[in-house]
């Protein structure tokens, strides 16, 4: 009998012992039917190489992607993050603290000065000076930072190179940088301008956005990724500057309607110079 006890005894704990560490556990569930292995695992297409003696155009464009239009929204949303999907600049942030990501000066769109994760992050927060009363009741200042986050952005600035390639006698295009923009605010709330945080160099950049899906409205069970909503052009954007001997924007000398149409102009430049070179 006193063998049996103790036998029953140390099973009973071995029981408890166990399903309190099975339980003890993070429960981890399959939020879908299948496993998801497509995205995770993406390759980026490569680029296809090209000489310089065989680009007879070439013509740099920076562009705006305005978030509020109802095409960019897969860009923008979700505001916040879930399980599945992210918006483009909490990827793009995840990936710059991760060190995957370099971020560049939001000065310099020529990518020459790198910063470092500290730094981008600095650039990601506004930090401010506000008085709270310590223990004896005076008023000291001290430093609050507030995080950017995917609300707070509203447009995307790109660079990109538009050449025609005689070798495989197409126009092509290559995005060479992007940029978030933020809407700055007083202290009252109102609004003051737009701001750049950081130049990203988008062909490194790829190797990321080729791994987060983005929404598509007609089937969940065919989403695309951040690599091909920009490598399918599957974005609306507008024109603010090209290449010119003054460096200088569109908005520097055209104002209102006169600079869509200025940008209207430049697209179509780059249409006819494509159609011209077949012309016989």
């Amino acid at each position: 009998m006193k063998a049996i006890s103790l036998s029953t005894v140390l099973l009973t704990f071995s029981i408890c012992f166990f399903s309190g560490n099975v339980f003890s556990q993070d429960l981890k569930v399959l939020d879908k039917p299948w496993v998801k292995e497509n995205t995770p695992t993406r390759r980026v297409v490569p680029y296809t190489h090209v000489r310089e003696q065989d680009v007879m155009w070439h013509r740099r464009i920076w562009r705006e992607i305005d978030l509020r239009e109802k095409i960019n929204h897969p860009l923008y949303y979700p505001i916040t993050k879930i399980n599945d999907r992210k918006s483009l600049f909490d990827v793009m942030k995840d990936a710059i603290m991760e060190g995957t990501i370099t971020a560049f000066d939001e000065a310099d769109d020529e990518f020459t000065v790198q910063l470092t994760i500290s730094q981008a992050i600095a650039k990601m927060g506004d930090s401010t000076e506000i008085f709270v009363e310590d223990e004896f009741g005076e008023l000291v200042p001290t430093l609050t930072y507030k995080e950017t986050a995917s609300i707070d952005v509203i447009k995307y600035q790109m660079k990109e190179d538009w050449f025609f390639d005689r070798e495989r006698s197409i126009m092509d295009v290559r995005i060479m940088g992007i940029s978030p923009i933020v809407s700055v605010l007083d202290e009252n709330g109102d609004f003051k301008g737009l701001k750049r945080l950081f130049w990203v160099y988008f062909p490194e950049a790829r190797y990321v956005f080729a791994n987060y899906d983005v929404f598509n409205r007609q089937n969940d069970a065919e989403r695309r990724t951040f690599e091909d909503i920009f490598w399918k052009r599957m974005f609306n954007s507008y024109i603010i500057k090209r290449s010119n001997v003054y460096d200088r924007g569109l908005i520097d000398y055209k104002l209102g309607i006169d600079l869509l149409l200025e940008a209207d102009q430049i697209k179509e430049e780059i249409f006819n110079m494509e159609h011209d070179v077949w012309h016989f």
